[in-house]
């Protein structure tokens, strides 16, 4: 922010403030200064770090009541706020004006006032050498005026030429798709329904909080002038700017927030200097709407609460005089306690009462905060949310997993591949993305880049390479603006095999592996007495192959928890990333996994009396799954068994086309004594004629 020292005296008495106090005050009270220049005649322009917060500074006043503020500095000053004055008023604005505000959402406080009979012509001396010492071209005295205000209050403003409004009417409201606004010197851009307008009635005149309208400038043949003053929404003004590319000193400050009730002040301001250098008249009244002006916002602060964050006393009656220096009326209660009315300027940063602790170390320079040489540290147990994400990562590392971090940015190309049913890619609307301005829907996309990395290294490790990332994926609900985001655990793995092309099997043992490795990260969140559920699906996206995918959920506390999928990656994907090795991978919602920490453990005895173990061989279709195995075994509810795990898958020709042999294994044991065989061969029987029935088996010998 450009600062004016001439100008800046204007605000202060004494006027005696030189370059070195203007950069001892804003340095120690956090606004350093970042260079100095010649202005005219002897000026000086001292440019000043104002933070974004602080947009009460990006004008000469504010920054004139931080150094009026300083109770460090050589001698006391004085803020000099400009008087307004009463003005002769002409027939009432409403005769020759309309005003509609249908967006009160995105512009809170719109006015407009009318000044009739002005003479528009080059400005006095003192205003063109202001304007001038900012290196911008005085146009003419009702325009420099709105620049003046700018650069004094902060408060931007317009002016539009009366005779050039259709109809005698100010209408702000959205744009309409491709509608076109012909700019004062940045052209004519085409507008979508999320920009606003100020337009009169055949169309748009300004662009709301970024620029005014090129067809209703005010010339030397004006005569009747509307000036405008409003408040918009900070997001709306930086999306349209950003989005057109337009960067002016209105749309910086707007996007920084502007008080609506900063407005009257400013305004009145504005048009007591336009009547005094064109020689025109107020129009009695003004036109104003939008929402209800906010209420004065009334803050607590604990003076014990101050002495302890700042490390320092400060007594009550200090602190609130340092506080109403800086424009916070601020009272002490009966307890000691103060009361601080936030100004209309600094509504938008100071809402809690540490910002208020902030303003008093501020006021005091930051100089007079003691700094320790060594700071106190208690050493505590790591938060469990921490302990869960070390075990997940040492537990992949075990498993021979590498941690990657890779750009949370995609191309739309990609993303489509890994788009979720129901769910929208989100998009940054940004020139610097333009290759990649999607962010992933999924981390798998990350990995699979990675991978590709690797292949293109030829870098191949015994086994395969293995990769994992904990990240965002990104979503929104579809056809709505509903983040849908959330933090996973992918998992990348080779599938290992030897000649040309993989076979059946190996596809088979890498699902197998990935699915161990799964298993292994519940069994270290969860628990030994959780149980991994793996339910064939289709996927969700077409990242996956259509035949052989899978959810993933957990049963553990008698509640069934979904924690993601796994299977293979699509042919598609593979060729997006120009992959040549086929791939398992796997995405695993981490929140309820970490919630899950610490795992459940339950100590047991060990058996006193051996178990007895039998292996039953079942043919059985192709498409016969595991879990519908289990099922048959667990629904029987066999006589003394205590488990049952899956052996072997065998294939060949002898079984037939389209079946596979599925060896399971039963555990049986009797806490009190030796089983026989005899005891558990019935229940094996019993097995067997229920795999029969129900999933069509054959018994091989």
């Amino acid at each position: 922010m450009d600062i004016s020292l001439r100008w800046l005296n204007q605000y202060l008495s004494p006027a005696d403030v030189t370059v070195e106090i203007v950069d001892d005050i804003l340095t120690k009270a956090g606004m350093p200064i970042e260079g100095l220049s010649a202005g005219l005649d002897g000026d000086t322009i001292i440019d000043v770090e104002v933070t974004s917060n602080r947009g009460d500074c990006l004008g000469h006043l504010g920054i004139a009541r931080e150094i009026a503020a300083a109770q460090y500095a050589d001698k006391p000053r004085e803020l000099v706020i400009p008087e307004l004055k009463d003005l002769p008023l002409g027939p009432p604005i409403g005769d020759e004006l309309t005003l509609e505000n249908q967006v009160p959402d995105k512009c809170p406080l719109f006015t407009a006032r009318l000044i009739r009979n002005v003479k528009v012509g080059p400005s006095p001396k003192w205003l063109r050498e202001a304007i001038e010492s900012f290196g911008q071209r005085s146009i003419n005295n009702v325009v420099d005026v709105t620049n003046y205000i700018t650069l004094e209050l902060g408060n931007p403003c317009h002016v539009f030429d009366h005779a050039k409004l259709a109809g005698g009417s100010l209408i702000v409201r959205p744009a309409t798709k491709d509608e076109i606004v012909n700019t004062l010197y940045a052209g004519e851009h085409t507008l979508t329904e999320s920009d606003i307008v100020v337009a009169d009635a055949k169309g748009p005149q300004s662009l709301a909080g970024v620029i005014g309208g090129h067809d209703s400038q005010v010339d030397e043949s004006t005569t009747t002038v509307v000036f405008e003053m409003a408040t918009w929404d900070p997001v709306t003004v930086r999306n349209t700017g950003r989005k057109l590319q337009i960067r002016t000193d209105a749309a910086f400050r707007f996007e920084r927030g502007i008080d609506p009730r900063s407005i009257d002040y400013a305004a009145r301001r504005a048009v007591q200097l336009i009547c005094e250098t064109t020689g025109g008249e107020l129009a009695e009244g003004v036109l104003s709407q939008g929402v209800p002006l906010p209420e004065d916002t009334i803050i607590t602060l604990r003076p014990d609460r101050c002495d302890r964050i700042l490390g320092i006393p400060t007594a009550p009656q200090e602190i609130a005089k340092l506080l109403n220096a800086l424009s916070f009326t601020t009272t002490i209660d009966n307890d000691g306690i103060l009361q601080c009315t936030i100004p209309p300027f600094r509504s938008h940063d100071v809402t809690r009462e540490i910002d208020l602790i902030e303003e008093v170390a501020r006021a005091r320079s930051l100089d007079v905060i003691p700094i320790q040489k060594t700071l106190p540290i208690t050493a505590r147990e790591p938060q469990e949310s921490e302990r869960a994400m070390s075990t997940i990562t040492k537990t992949l590392t075990g498993l021979g997993f590498f941690e990657t971090i890779t750009f949370s940015f995609t191309s739309p190309k990609l993303g489509k591949i890994f788009q979720r049913a129901g769910t929208d890619l989100v998009a940054v609307d940004d020139d610097r993305r333009k290759a990649e301005p999607t962010l992933r829907p999924s981390v798998l996309l990350g990995l699979l880049g990675c991978r590709h990395t690797n292949q293109s290294a030829r870098a191949q490790l015994p086994g395969g390479i293995r990769l994992y990332e904990v990240a965002q994926r990104f979503a929104q609900d579809a056809g709505t603006t509903n983040s849908n985001e959330q933090r996973v655990l992918a998992m990348l793995m080779d599938v290992n095999f030897t000649g040309k092309k993989p076979k059946h099997d190996d596809l088979q043992k890498a699902i197998r592996t990935m699915r161990g490795s799964i298993d292994a990260l519940v069994t270290a969140t969860f628990g030994t007495n959780a149980q991994t559920i793996i339910t064939p699906a289709k996927p969700e996206h077409q990242g996956f192959n259509l035949e052989a995918h899978a959810t993933i959920s957990v049963t553990a506390d008698g509640q069934t928890i979904p924690i993601g999928s796994f299977g293979l990656i699509s042919d598609q994907a593979r060729k997006a990333h120009d992959l040549d090795h086929p791939l398992v991978g796997a995405e695993l919602i981490l929140a309820p996994m970490i919630d899950a920490y610490p795992p459940i453990s339950r100590a047991e005895r060990l058996p006193e009396f051996p178990g007895i173990d039998r292996d039953l061989s079942l043919i059985v279709d192709e498409s016969v799954r595991w879990d519908q195995i289990e099922s048959a075994a667990d629904g029987l509810d066999l006589d003394r068994c205590v488990g049952h795990e899956l052996l072997d898958i065998f294939r060949g020709k002898q079984l037939g086309e389209g079946k596979k042999s599925v060896t399971v294994r039963l555990h049986f044991r009797d806490e009190a004594r030796t089983l026989r065989h005899e005891e558990v061969d019935p229940q094996i029987e019993l097995f067997a004629t229920k795999a029969k029935a129900d999933l069509g088996a054959q018994i091989r010998t």
